[in-house]
């Protein structure tokens, strides 16, 4: 990884030298628009609809229009902005970690000690392992004042920005405001429903298939010469649903889904008690195996 920015945390006399590192990434498969008739790629030109001129980056800046008046505002007017030259992560509070809602949370950051000796690094980790709190902190980045948490994850100090508190709607839905009446038997019944599903979260089971089977297609046109449709390749599904169907009971909707579930998971139970009683069989050597998942493509990390 390579860092995006460097600074020091700050909060009263101590003073933590880091480094900033993205700590996420897109794996998306990158698109790009071409013309259908010859494959040229479509580009776009930044053409002034003043002069028609094309205009270079190096002379295009920054502008806020009020109304029929336009404000330049230069690299140089935006750095005399103090926030902007800051290289500090500075704390304003530190506070109970279970108090942050996630819907706040925005990008997240690795924080790695940008000096000879990691004392201060690790003691501020520590600490905060210790009393389960969070630090609120200022600091800039990319020309924005951001607010941010800070926090232990693992080994390492994760930097997450947040939302500012007037940039996340209110969920005012006159729908919600209607009564409605929950029967016991209703509320056990999804209990059960939940209960069916509980397990311990492990993201690594999940993927994205659309990406995977996307990344699928774009081989399969490769292998045979660009001339693969979709619906060769994986097959077109009729879709039976027309805008309609039967609205089930709720209870018999939830019954359904407690033994739908117990089912499958019972189902899986027999299948592993199976495969581990079952002597090994030789593999065949006819036969076309299936196509091999192929590694997900990952695009440059995002910050």
């Amino acid at each position: 990884m390579r860092s995006i920015w460097k600074g020091a945390i700050t909060f009263g006399l101590v003073n933590v030298p880091v480094k900033v590192y993205s700590a996420t990434e897109d794996h998306d498969v990158s698109l790009h628009q071409v013309h259908d008739k010859d494959g040229g790629r479509i580009k776009y030109q930044r053409r002034c609809e003043i002069c028609g001129k094309i205009v270079d980056f190096e002379h295009i800046d920054k502008a806020f229009d009020e109304g029929d008046r336009t404000v330049i505002l230069t690299d140089e007017d935006l750095s005399t902005l103090p926030e902007e030259r800051s290289r500090e992560i500075e704390v304003v509070e530190f506070i109970p970690s279970d108090q942050l809602d996630p819907i706040m949370f925005d990008r997240s950051y690795f924080l790695e000690p940008d000096s000879k000796s990691p004392k201060a690094y690790a003691l501020l980790r520590k600490t905060l392992q210790q009393t389960d709190r969070t630090a609120i902190v200022h600091f800039a980045l990319r020309q924005k004042t951001r607010l941010g948490a800070l926090r232990v994850h693992g080994d390492v100090l994760l930097l997450q920005s947040l939302l500012w508190d007037d940039e996340v709607r209110e969920a005012n839905f006159p729908s919600l405001s209607e009564a409605v009446k929950v029967t016991s038997a209703e509320l056990k019944m999804s209990e059960q429903l939940v209960e069916s599903y509980s397990t311990d979260f492990s993201p690594e089971k999940f993927s994205d298939d659309y990406q995977d089977e996307l990344r699928q297609l774009i081989d399969a046109k490769l292998k045979k010469g660009d001339d693969v449709s979709t619906a060769e390749t994986f097959g077109e599904t009729e879709s039976t649903d027309d805008g309609g169907g039967e609205v089930l009971d709720l209870m018999d909707a939830l019954r359904r889904s407690v033994d739908a579930s117990r089912t499958k998971k019972t189902t899986a139970a027999t299948a592993s008690t199976a495969s581990k009683t079952k002597p090994a069989s030789k593999p065949k050597t006819s036969g076309v195996s299936g196509p091999k998942k192929p590694p997900r493509a990952k695009a440059a990390s995002r910050a």
